[in-house]
């Protein structure tokens, strides 16, 4: 029985497939990087419209926003686990948010976020 010889088999050892293709129309995309550049760029301008910021300041804020993240989602977790609680509420949020930030930085935050709760019910 004869043996087809296709794009895989030549014969001579290729055993390769190359994929041709024109080159129309396949541009590889940037992979997006998800930062909280724009929302402090908006905050920025509600406090200070005359005001801009560095794109290495744009980094550093970027940045404490993370941490301060990963902190209240440690905090609360450990804070679930110490009440014996499945689920992790507003109320542990802002449990957490009292216990790390200082100050009036804490009561701003909780009435905001108090608010943005509301808004969401």
């Amino acid at each position: 029985m004869p043996s087809k010889k296709g794009l895989k088999d030549t014969g001579k050892g290729n055993k390769t497939v190359k994929n041709i293709s024109s080159g129309l129309g396949e541009r590889r995309r940037k992979k997006r990087k998800e930062t909280f550049a724009l929302y402090i760029y908006k905050v920025l301008k509600q406090v200070h419209p005359q005001k801009g910021i560095s794109k290495k300041a744009m980094n550093i804020m970027n940045s404490m926003v993370y941490d301060i993240f990963d902190q209240i989602s440690v905090l609360s977790a450990q804070l679930i686990r110490y009440n014996k609680k499945k689920t992790l509420s507003s109320k542990e949020i802002m449990t957490c948010v009292k216990l790390l930030l200082p100050g009036e930085l804490a009561s701003h935050a909780m009435s905001e976020g108090g608010r943005a709760v509301q808004k969401y019910e």
